[in-house]
């Protein structure tokens, strides 16, 4: 792995977890711009300065842009709450499109891709069904 990439996922990961620990200490305003920060910077060097704009441009993907930049918004207007869930639904409108890619990686975790690939569970027809709801889009 380059060390650009290792550097996008640990800030990626230091966002989650800084928004995690907001969510936990009562939406603490700080903490989910820090997170909020320290994620955007890390998808911008995961998948490169050029290809992150066009993510949030794009004609398709405009949805969830918005709805995620809101969401940053309200989170420095000190609107948290709604911030976080208006972020929440605008991440998984903009980044159904990469669900393939997800599935695959799920199904190479050891626990994770057992439950997923157990009939009875069918959890991924639900996750699937749910998020194509959420991220209907008109042609």
């Amino acid at each position: 792995m380059v060390s650009r990439h290792q550097i996008g996922l640990g800030l990626i990961g230091f966002g989650i977890f800084f928004t995690f620990l907001a969510v936990i200490l009562f939406f603490d305003r700080g903490l989910l711009a820090l997170g909020n920060i320290f994620w955007l910077t890390g998808v911008a060097i995961l998948l490169g300065w050029r290809s992150t704009l066009q993510l949030f441009t794009d004609r398709k993907n405009y949805k969830g842009s918005v709805s995620f930049l809101l969401g940053i918004f309200f989170i420095f207007v000190r609107w948290p709450v709604v911030g976080i869930l208006v972020e929440i639904y605008g991440c998984i409108v903009l980044f159904s499109g990469f669900w393939p890619s997800i599935k695959a990686f799920l199904y190479q975790i050891p626990v994770i891709g057992w439950i997923l690939q157990y009939p009875a569970l069918n959890l991924e027809a639900g996750l699937v069904q749910l998020i194509n709801q959420f991220t209907k889009r008109s042609a």
